[in-house]
């Protein structure tokens, strides 16, 4: 690893402790250059696993990709950042499961949205709108009078 301050790619793990129920290691280490102190996660990588596109092409899945998307969504939302990541670990764990290794982006979204509708209803909103590309505010209103009514 290299160092966040110095850029020194020297370094020594301090403790090393399971994160996220498990399927992370957060490693605390120190710079030997600087020592400076700093903390990183490890998570095993899903290698292979496609994402189909609405226009039928396929691009690698993405962690980073669907949680600036739902961060995006969340933006001053009293949403945590724990609560995000959980989202992000069930679209994974969902996308394990899938025999041929794909999965389609409007399983995530359903996956997605289903999860923000019972975390905060503005971030199921603002997400649901890109999402389904709401293309009048007619079908804007009808989502939000269908939160309402629930």
């Amino acid at each position: 690893m290299k160092c966040p301050k110095c850029g020194a790619d020297n370094d020594k793990v301090i403790d090393t402790r399971p994160s996220d129920e498990g399927r992370a290691i957060r490693r605390r280490r120190v710079c030997i250059e600087c020592e400076y102190r700093y903390s990183t996660i490890e998570r095993s990588e899903i290698l292979g696993m496609k994402v189909v596109k609405k226009d039928g092409t396929r691009q690698d899945f993405s962690r980073e990709k669907l949680m600036a998307g739902l961060a995006s969504a969340c933006s001053k939302r009293p949403v945590s950042n724990a609560n995000l990541e959980k989202i992000v670990d069930e679209v994974e764990n969902a996308l394990t499961d899938q025999r041929n290794g794909e999965i389609s982006t409007s399983m995530i979204g359903e996956i997605v949205m289903e999860r923000l509708k019972k975390l905060d209803k503005v971030a199921y909103v603002r997400f649901a709108s890109v999402y389904r590309d709401f293309t009048d505010v007619r079908s804007f209103t009808a989502e939000v009078e269908k939160i309402d009514s629930e």
